[in-house]
């Protein structure tokens, strides 16, 4: 990652805080990150492919101003906290299926932050903590609402959430053996062109809000302020105006 990008990559999530590579500066981008890239899969349906390059995330996401999935969300974000003075490690995860199982290996990227403890960071999980979350098991560690924690059974360590009320639902299996960006390309590949993969049964855009979340998903728009929900039949002209208004995407 070249020098110029630091300066327009904060641009980018409207952050100019403090750059030490410290607990408080990790928290305040994750944050800044989650409220501004958007959670999105639209190059997939327009058969742009997605590669696990570095240079190409960084100018899709920085540049062009797109959101992306975990690999490029992640594999961003992890390039901007090595470039600030982080030790970031890419961690390979398995997401949590309806059915109780986990995805393949490399099925999701999430990414380690070592300082004077270390941290799991995920701007590219979606609906999910917005700040990083301590790499401890068993704490629980609340979140506005919600509740997260990690477990860990047999040598694998599971993210874990909670809605006010509910129980605790698994989101995603992870090991804490290092890898690099190129290890998940096949994965990465699999999720843009397998009938059973859900990015390409579905187009999301999705973002989160200072007070909840906004979301395109196909044709619906969703919006979620303060634990209140309201959807919104689209049509395809009022989708592109949505993209735009909530997004600032032209496609």
């Amino acid at each position: 990652m070249v020098m110029l990008y630091i300066d327009s990559y904060l641009a980018r999530i409207a952050y100019n805080g403090p750059r030490a590579p410290t607990a408080e500066t990790l928290r305040s981008l994750h944050r800044a990150h989650m409220l501004t890239v958007p959670f999105e899969n639209l190059d997939i349906s327009r058969k742009r492919e997605i590669i696990c390059d570095e240079h190409s995330i960084l100018r899709k996401v920085v540049e062009q101003k797109r959101g992306g999935f975990c690999y490029e969300l992640n594999g961003a974000f992890a390039a901007l906290l090595r470039e600030l003075g982080f030790r970031v490690t890419m961690l390979s995860a398995r997401v949590a299926r309806q059915d109780g199982g986990f995805g393949a290996e490399f099925d999701h990227l999430t990414l380690r932050v070592d300082l004077e403890e270390p941290w799991l960071a995920d701007v590219g999980f979606g609906d999910s903590f917005q700040e990083p979350l301590r790499l401890k098991v068993d704490l629980e560690q609340p979140q506005g609402s919600r509740r997260f924690r990690l477990i860990e059974e047999g040598g694998v360590r599971f993210m874990e959430m909670a809605e006010p009320g509910a129980d605790w639902i698994r989101q995603y299996a992870f090991t804490l053996a290092p890898h690099c960006l190129q290890d998940f390309s096949a994965m990465c590949r699999y999720h843009q062109t397998s009938p059973q993969s859900s990015f390409t049964q579905n187009k999301i855009c999705s973002r989160a809000t200072p007070d909840g979340r906004v979301t395109l998903a196909d044709n619906k728009l969703i919006i979620t302020k303060k634990g209140e929900r309201q959807d919104s039949v689209l049509s395809d002209e009022d989708w592109k105006s949505a993209l735009k208004k909530y997004f600032d995407i032209v496609l």
